[in-house]
């Protein structure tokens, strides 16, 4: 477990042993953390616009103190450089993104080799195109193949690339080249990390090994708590048995053996094509609109109020999730909460474990009318 993820921990303590695991420092080196340079790291914060005291001044402070230490740390000149580039990535990738909030999008994973006349390639352009109607962009690898569907499907104006340089895959499809929404990453995790945490829905279509490695990454994602309930749909031209063929192992070799839960195979969903996809996506957010921890309780922010039986039912249904007490309706922000504070909430103490069984929960809440 990562060191920020102590919550029984205060977080002196957890710095404290964050400092402890890396050895001595250089004897004759000012810490980071030292008042006065904290003072300093205040002053440069505020004049580059920084609201002082703010949480996200603190937060700033930390990232700067982090890379101070990594002076006294001895720290080689490969490894600063890779965390320099990482965090250059992010915020140029945060800050293009930003600029399209609004809109949902779809994360379109699958072959950069399927070619144009195949089934799956078809499929996927009829899934962009079907998602774009309905508001929403795509995000794709930028590449070819199933990449290039993804784009060609939405159309430029409803597409993002988010590429990777590789020596065998240098140039961008010739829909989203040259567009402001295409991003170029050095690094695999980087663009990772865009691909989930900038998307509301995942789709898949067949791929070799790198669309498999981003089909467990999202479905762990998800099995584990580390991203947010998002549909996870699995997508394949007319005749294919891809998806079938990988489900049957899932249920035989994984299910069936233990190890994953009951409830995990929840987390995804086989379509049976293209507008089923498409449905299925839109549907995950009929009633549900975003969820997120405050402290201890898990807080599921609705586009509309549910009935209080319906609330009732979904307490005794889904007991399991709760540590404690209830399933609560409430109709304000609880504290610490600063977007989306006109919407309803349901709020309950979770237990942090059966991810899959919060997927169904939500299903639940979808195919509820409201109040």
């Amino acid at each position: 477990m990562p060191l920020d993820e102590h919550p029984d921990k205060p977080e002196a303590v957890v710095d404290a042993q964050a400092e402890a695991a890396g050895g001595p420092v250089s004897p004759v080196a000012r810490r980071a953390d030292d008042p006065d340079i904290a003072l300093d790291v205040d002053r440069l914060i505020e004049q580059t616009g920084g609201r002082p005291g703010s949480f996200d001044a603190r937060l700033v402070r930390e990232m700067i103190q982090t890379a101070l230490k990594l002076i006294p740390d001895g720290r080689d000149t490969g490894e600063i450089k890779l965390l320099t580039n990482s965090v250059k990535e992010l915020r140029y990738a945060f800050r293009v993104f930003h600029k399209f909030r609004v809109p949902h999008k779809v994360t379109i994973f699958g072959s950069a080799r399927t070619p144009e006349d195949h089934p799956d390639f078809k499929a996927c352009v009829e899934f962009g195109r079907l998602m774009a109607e309905a508001g929403w962009m795509s995000i794709t690898g930028a590449g070819l193949g199933i990449m290039k569907a993804g784009h060609v499907g939405p159309g430029r104006e409803a597409s993002f690339g988010v590429a990777i340089r590789l020596p065998f895959e240098t140039t961008a499809n010739s829909v989203i080249a040259g567009d402001e929404k295409l991003i170029n990453f050095r690094y695999f995790f980087t663009r990772k990390l865009m691909f989930v945490s900038q998307a509301e829905a995942v789709a898949l279509f067949p791929g070799g090994f790198g669309t498999l490695d981003e089909a467990y990454e999202a479905l762990t994602l998800v099995q584990t708590g580390k991203s947010t309930p998002m549909p996870i749909v699995m997508i394949e031209g007319e005749g294919g048995d891809y998806w079938k063929s990988w489900d049957h192992w899932v249920r035989t070799q994984l299910l069936a053996r233990g190890w994953i839960s009951p409830e995990d195979p929840a987390i995804y969903y086989l379509a049976k094509n293209a507008r089923d996809a498409a449905e299925h996506i839109i549907r995950f957010y009929r009633n549900y609109h975003s969820s997120r921890y405050v402290r201890d309780q898990f807080v599921i922010r609705l586009n509309r109020a549910l009935r209080a039986e319906d609330v009732a039912k979904l307490e005794n249904d889904f007991r399991v999730l709760l540590k404690t007490g209830g399933i609560e309706q409430v109709f304000r922000p609880l504290e610490g909460e600063d977007d989306h504070q006109q919407l309803p909430r349901l709020r309950f103490h979770h237990t942090k474990h059966k991810y899959g069984l919060v997927r169904s929960l939500i299903d639940r809440i979808n195919s509820l009318d409201p109040a």
